[in-house]
């Protein structure tokens, strides 16, 4: 998933816009107190009970301690860092050791929601005992809760039936898979023929049954992600796949304002980037006119330990 990710592929409609207020409201059952830890459990339960569940992208510790106190339900710590965090176009470039690092600051600020890491592009598709081993940091260094894993090639079945038995919950991830970028062409959405969407179908029954907790749609059209739902045991979480998916995630750099490129099935909440380029001006501003630092951001110390210093310093008598 990345941001300009989810969708360099669709004008952005008018349904979206820069403020909450094009956001549809849409009846759902209200959550109740949240559990000391969200599990994979929990969200399978939120299916069942027909309450929604809330995924958010974190990379940090200050942004995951931010998303936990809004109350979300997961973090996914997404290879999308690698555009909207590390500067690459694509998230092609990002390394395990990468998600690992990131996954690690994610974890360390996650006291009840369940964290999620991304396996990225080439640690899982070609092998599955690398699969494992890569798996293993993800949770062990990193901390997270689960992976996640995109497609449902056959190696990449096996990967989820070796890690799930093994004790590593696996989050499947389907149709826009930006991992495979270049065999889709773009960023665009998948499923809209007939022998397309009927493999998503089958893609997603494939990855339940190799013991997926939950699978993440992404560009889907909101027709088949209301089938696939509705077949599935397991939770559906939507990114530009319709309201009648379990949940939703979106990256929170689309949110916040901190991506140039809004999607089209984004809306952004904030404009932290704006907000952030004002205060940094205002600080230089004030660094320019000598109003910062202030007398209230300095520390002093008498004339005399500065003389004693100076003399000692000079007879070369520094300690």
């Amino acid at each position: 998933m990345n941001t300009s990710p989810d969708t360099p592929q669709e004008a952005p409609s008018d349904t979206s816009s820069d403020t909450p207020a094009a956001a549809v409201a849409r009846p759902h059952t209200p959550s109740p107190a949240r559990p000391s830890r969200v599990t994979v459990s929990t969200l399978q339960a939120q299916k069942r009970e027909g309450r929604r569940i809330v995924m958010v992208t974190a990379y940090d510790y200050p942004m995951a301690r931010s998303a936990e106190a809004a109350g979300v339900d997961a973090v996914l710590v997404g290879d999308s860092l690698g555009m909207v965090v590390l500067g690459y176009d694509s998230t092609l470039p990002v390394t395990v050791d990468d998600m690992v690092r990131h996954t690690a600051a994610v974890s360390r600020a996650c006291e009840c929601v369940l964290v999620v890491a991304d396996m990225p592009f080439m640690s899982y598709q070609s092998d599955v005992s690398e699969a494992m081993r890569n798996a293993y940091r993800l949770v062990v260094e990193g901390g997270g809760h689960a992976v996640k894993l995109e497609g449902a090639t056959a190696t990449t079945l096996e990967a989820v039936r070796r890690l799930v038995g093994a004790g590593i919950p696996v989050m499947g991830h389907l149709g826009l898979t930006p991992q495979s970028v270049n065999v889709l062409g773009g960023y665009r959405t998948q499923g809209k023929d007939a022998p397309r969407a009927a493999r998503l179908i089958s893609d997603a029954a494939a990855l339940q049954d190799a013991g997926a907790f939950a699978v993440v749609l992404e560009l889907v059209p909101a027709e088949l992600a209301e089938r696939i739902t509705a077949r599935l045991d397991i939770p559906t979480i939507g990114i530009g796949a319709g309201g009648a998916c379990d949940g939703q995630v979106q990256v929170a750099h689309d949110l916040l304002g901190m991506s140039g490129f809004l999607p089209r099935h984004a809306t952004r909440y904030a404009d932290l980037s704006a907000e952030a380029t004002r205060a940094f001006k205002a600080w230089a501003d004030d660094v320019v006119s000598e109003a910062f630092p202030a007398e209230s951001n300095t520390t002093h110390v008498d004339s005399a330990t500065v003389a004693q210093a100076e003399s000692l310093a000079g007879r070369g008598e520094v300690r």
